[in-house]
């Protein structure tokens, strides 16, 4: 399945951490970040300009903020609660201005800055957070700040090829770099940019016989791994399989999703008193909701087709102490009543498409195993938390594939879903 590149997406990206200067006004009395020579050359450019911003706040667990400048400087109310991300919505606030401050002064050498007006995204950020400054393909600046040592700043730094520094670590992105997978567009979500899939129209044909209505989740997940099941195999490739399964099918409901909206947004959203703004943000929130919700559960349904390949024993979503719900029980909940705690034969499998702080709900799930495990498709999860998932007795199984995003010495002690997959079947050998 071909994918795009970066570079279709953005030209350049600089990296840096904010000094108290850039990132509080009050040290300053000014909202500016000094851009030296290679990120003019690479990424702003040499003339003065006001760019249209996405500004964007990833905390810790990728708790989120999104602020947009818009090209006119005006404030557009319009947007008040365009793409709820985490916390509140998208507000419109004015552009930047990227600017010689010795213009007025040919006998002295450039000094070029980047003003940014006051809004949530840069009064949430502080002294040594780590900012990302990429430019869209469409002119639009993306301004995104995040903790240093977080998830997010590894799946950044990964994503764009460079690492925050005092000074910015700049970069142009070339055409011919890799085309994009998995794990770039988990991290394009989000930023909350579309990933365009290439030749998509070929799958109307797959989802033309719904319509404009959403199948259930379940339904979808059995379509996914049937119209590519020629082009996988679960026995001799989890990893890859579980992958190739989850992209298609992620590829086959934005196809859906498209008609569906594109619907509704010709049916228009009109009230008694006019325009149903209302409605409108309902539906938005709709959208966003059903995209989060819909890829945990897939997950779910996909890994439970590759333990029916491998004959493995299981219970889904059993229910054990306390009324908790592990997602699988290896063999079965039966015997996980009847054994002792810590018997070997047992094991139990999370399976969640993002971690966050949620990984430690896994930890309570089933009180009789003591070392449990994590399916996640979460790709560079920061060193702190892997580090404390290690310490809890959680092992974290991600896909082969996504292994390149984490540390070597993360990628040590992580597994892959095959190696899960030939642990428990040994044990139940």
């Amino acid at each position: 399945m071909r994918r795009g590149r970066l570079r279709d997406y953005f030209s350049g990206v600089g990296a840096k951490y904010l000094s108290d200067v850039d990132a509080e006004p009050t040290k300053s009395n000014q909202h500016e970040i000094g851009a030296t020579k290679a990120m003019r050359k690479r990424v702003l450019g040499e003339n003065k300009r006001r760019f249209k911003v996405r500004y964007i706040w990833l905390g810790r667990e990728q708790d989120g903020l999104i602020a947009e400048g818009t090209a006119t400087g005006e404030r557009d109310e319009s947007q008040g609660q365009g793409h709820d991300h985490g916390q509140g919505g998208v507000t419109a606030y004015a552009p930047a201005t990227y600017y010689d401050t010795r213009e007025n002064q040919p006998h002295r050498s450039p000094e070029w800055r980047l003003y940014y007006p006051s809004n949530p995204v840069t009064e949430a950020m502080s002294g040594g957070d780590a900012l990302f400054l990429a430019l869209h393909n469409d002119g639009i600046l993306y301004f995104i700040v995040t903790p240093s040592g977080s998830t997010s700043e590894r799946q950044l730094s990964w994503l764009f090829g460079v690492r925050p520094q005092d000074s910015f670590d700049s970069r142009e992105i070339e055409p011919d770099e890799p085309t994009l997978g998995f794990a770039a567009r988990f991290i394009f979500d989000e930023l909350a940019v579309e990933f365009e899939e290439a030749d998509e129209a070929r799958l109307d044909g797959i989802v033309e016989p719904f319509g404009t209505t959403f199948p259930r989740t379940a339904e979808f997940s059995d379509l996914a791994r049937r119209t590519l099941a020629e082009a996988v195999s679960p026995r001799d490739d989890p990893d890859a399989t579980l992958l190739a399964w989850l992209e298609h099918e992620e590829a086959l409901f934005r196809r859906l999703e498209r008609r569906v909206v594109a619907e509704r947004l010709q049916a228009g959203f009109t009230g008694e008193d006019g325009v149903d703004v209302d409605g409108f943000l309902r539906f938005s929130l709709s959208v966003q909701n059903r995209r989060k919700a819909r890829m945990g559960q897939s997950l779910e349904h996909h890994a439970e087709a590759v333990f029916r390949a491998h004959k493995l024993s299981y219970s889904r979503s059993p229910v054990t102490e306390h009324n908790h719900r592990p997602d699988f029980l290896f063999p079965s909940i039966e015997a996980y009543r009847e054994a002792d705690a810590g018997w070997w034969c047992l094991a139990m499998l999370g399976a969640k498409s993002t971690c966050k702080d949620r990984w430690r709900q896994v930890l309570v799930e089933a009180e009789k195993i003591p070392e449990k495990h994590l399916l996640t498709l979460e790709p560079g999860i920061s060193e702190s938390q892997t580090h404390q998932m290690s310490v809890a007795k959680l092992q974290l199984v991600v896909p082969h594939a996504l292994h390149a995003t984490y540390t070597e010495a993360q990628q040590e002690w992580l597994w892959t879903f095959d190696r899960f997959i030939r642990d428990v079947g040994a044990r139940q050998a």
